[in-house]
């Protein structure tokens, strides 16, 4: 098959990603072999190819909002059958026995493993994932609709109740991205007021016309004051800002993997009459399962914007240039193993 890989962490402008030629990956005993069908764009992604995030494995291909069908597995699997649709999110393993597993918060497991990062991901013709980590779809939601709800859409639902927003509370969303604007959706459903602070101008007509009270500029402030936020882009030096926009006793929640250095903030003005910030680490699965189901009943949708997964470059780098509003999704035009190098690699067993 072919595959995007991180040759060289680097700036998405120098290339640092490659499309090389590799064996159609092996499902461990646990895992599903997955035909990647669409594979959403994450701002994670830009951080792991430009060396924001460590290098776990080297040249490793990116990509953990995956909707593919199931081509193969490993012996161990029960419940899934050839062409089931299934997702493939940024959680991709825990060791299911330390104390944060146990009191179920898997998503600090200190053993966990990311999809992506420390394991080959969806920009690839196949990929590979433990079957309890795997999602089933829905069949309402296509592949291109479907694919930013997997990362985008979960991490943005954990940050939303992160906040402990209270019933019909005022919400900031601070950049209004791929994972911003699903946030949004549910949180207006279930009858909050937001309002949203980008520097992008598609991003804030976008944000009216999903529902938001108010949209302005990175020199503006919401409103009225907020019972909480949501720090989406990654730029510590919003921190202050947003919190200082919290009424007392708010909750600013930062929901990224990656953050630029936040600057000594002023207590009194904004840390002052009880007011909290939270950071958001990955998510469970019980988080993504809650999420799936409310989209469903919410009709949360992605505004989504395709390309080629043969130019997974260039997604990135718009991505970074800010030159889309909403969510890139991947379309896989890359060349097919045959169906004999499909089965031999792993087989199914039903339900």
């Amino acid at each position: 098959m072919r595959a995007w890989s991180v040759v060289r962490p680097g700036p998405v402008a120098g290339d640092p990603l490659r499309l090389v030629e590799r064996p159609l990956p092996v499902p461990g005993p646990d895992e599903l072999l997955v035909r990647v069908r669409a594979c959403g764009v994450c701002r994670t992604d830009l951080h792991v190819t430009e060396g924001d995030l460590p290098v776990r494995r080297a040249g490793v291909t990116p990509g953990h909002e995956v909707v593919g069908e199931v081509a193969g597995a490993g012996p161990g699997v029960r419940g899934h059958a050839l062409g089931d649709r299934v997702g493939v999110a940024w959680l991709r393993r825990t060791d299911g026995v330390c104390a944060y597993c146990a009191r179920g918060a898997e998503n600090l497991c200190p053993n966990s493993e990311y999809t992506g990062w420390d394991a080959d991901g969806g920009y690839a013709g196949y990929t590979t994932v433990p079957a309890a980590f795997a999602y089933p779809l829905p069949g309402a939601l296509d592949d291109v609709a479907a694919a930013p709800l997997l990362c985008a859409g979960i991490i943005g639902f954990r940050a939303l109740r992160r906040t402990s927003l209270p019933p019909g509370g005022r919400l900031g969303l601070y950049g209004f991205g791929g994972s911003a604007h699903l946030c949004a959706q549910v949180a207006l459903a279930e009858g909050a007021t937001v309002h949203v602070v980008t520097r992008e101008p598609a991003a804030r007509e976008l944000a009216l016309g999903l529902g938001a009270a108010s949209a302005c500029d990175l020199l503006g402030r919401p409103p009225e004051p907020l019972d909480a936020a949501i720090l989406f882009a990654p730029a510590g030096e919003l921190v202050p800002v947003a919190l200082r926009a919290l009424d007392r006793g708010g909750v600013l929640a930062l929901a990224g993997i990656h953050l630029t250095d936040v600057p000594t903030l002023h207590y009194e003005s904004e840390l002052f009459y009880e007011k909290e910030l939270r950071s958001v680490t990955s998510n469970t699965r019980a988080d993504g399962r809650e999420f799936l189901t409310l989209a469903a009943r919410y009709g949360v949708r992605a505004t989504t914007h395709a390309y080629p997964l043969s130019e997974a470059p260039r997604a990135l780098r718009d991505l970074k240039g800010g030159r889309f509003d909403g969510a890139a999704v991947l379309v896989n035009d890359l060349p097919e193993a045959g169906p004999a190098g499909t089965r031999a690699r792993g087989r199914t067993t039903g339900a």
